[in-house]
């Protein structure tokens, strides 16, 4: 005899894989979104030096959060080159990423700065650095105003206490280039609290990275607790200084970036995707099995 499935059977079964998934599906977190983050346009308060080694080492960098695992495939940065400067001055571009200290960092610190509380870590993430010179990221440069003026800079005035104040170096006009980076190999890192620095090395001058809105305004997105800017030089290395707090009294600032990327899936979440599919492998087995001609009794 052939045995068939009767329709408030089929029904019943129909139910049971959609609880089975919905249940399942409904339980995870999402596999992965979207992610993106921006402090906003520049504010033109300041514009402080970030430059590769290459040309005398000198860092900024500002923070971001990252509420889940993330890969970051890009980022865009925006600052001044000297006026007039060809876009081909542009040699180098290197990203790396800082643990909030005292993460990656000798504590106690040394005591040459007024704090390390909240500053970027004493060394990058070594895994995360990314640099056209090896090819682990590409670049496009374009102007956006062939002249842009901010109120105040730091360029060589960034020094151990006593002397870390110097009010600045005063107002700074040049040509405003977003810097748009492809990660060649994505950046992966998990939930926590980063600093992101981008450097950028000229054939001839300097890039100095311009500020955005603390706290963030749109299009920018707010985040807390939001840090501030800090800078260091290879005088002042491993130890950093607050752009705002320490150096001009002034701020304190963000930098003007953003980051692109996609949430990472936790691992349960592909178990629990798992689950719901061999829901559904066993519904069709099921079925398979209860054709007509499939099974004899």
């Amino acid at each position: 005899m052939i045995r068939r499935l009767y329709r408030p059977q089929r029904r019943h079964m129909y139910t049971l894989l959609l609880l089975c998934i919905s249940g399942t599906l409904a339980s995870s977190p999402a596999l992965a979104d979207a992610f993106t983050f921006s402090t906003g346009n520049p504010d033109g308060l300041i514009a402080t030096l970030s430059r590769a080694p290459a040309g005398g080492q000198t860092e900024t960098a500002d923070d971001f959060i990252l509420s889940q695992p993330t890969q970051l495939t890009s980022a865009r940065f925006i600052g001044l080159i000297p006026t007039g400067a060809p876009l081909g001055n542009i040699t180098q571009v290197e990203i790396e990423f800082y643990h909030v200290f005292p993460g990656d960092s000798a504590n106690p610190p040394s005591g040459r700065v007024p704090t390390r509380e909240n500053s970027p870590g004493d060394v990058e993430i070594d895994a995360a650095t990314r640099d056209s010179a090896d090819g682990s990221l590409s670049y496009t440069a374009s102007t956006l105003s062939p002249s842009f003026s901010a109120l105040n800079s730091v360029v060589n005035g960034i020094n151990p206490i006593p002397g870390q104040f110097t009010g600045g170096e005063g107002p700074v006009t040049g040509q405003e280039v977003a810097i748009d980076v492809t990660f060649t190999n994505p950046v992966t890192l998990p939930a926590d609290h980063y600093f992101f620095r981008p450097e950028l090395l000229l054939s001839d001058g300097n890039f100095l990275l311009l500020s955005a809105a603390r706290p963030i305004v749109p299009p920018g997105t707010p985040f807390s607790p939001d840090l501030q800017t800090w800078i260091r030089n290879d005088n002042l290395a491993p130890d950093w200084l607050r752009v705002g707090s320490d150096i001009t009294n002034q701020g304190p600032f963000n930098a003007a970036f953003s980051l692109a990327g996609n949430t990472v899936p936790e691992p349960g979440s592909l178990s629990l995707l798992g689950a719901a599919l061999a829901c559904l492998a066993g519904f069709g087995a099921r079925r398979l099995r209860n054709r007509p001609g499939t099974r004899g009794e």
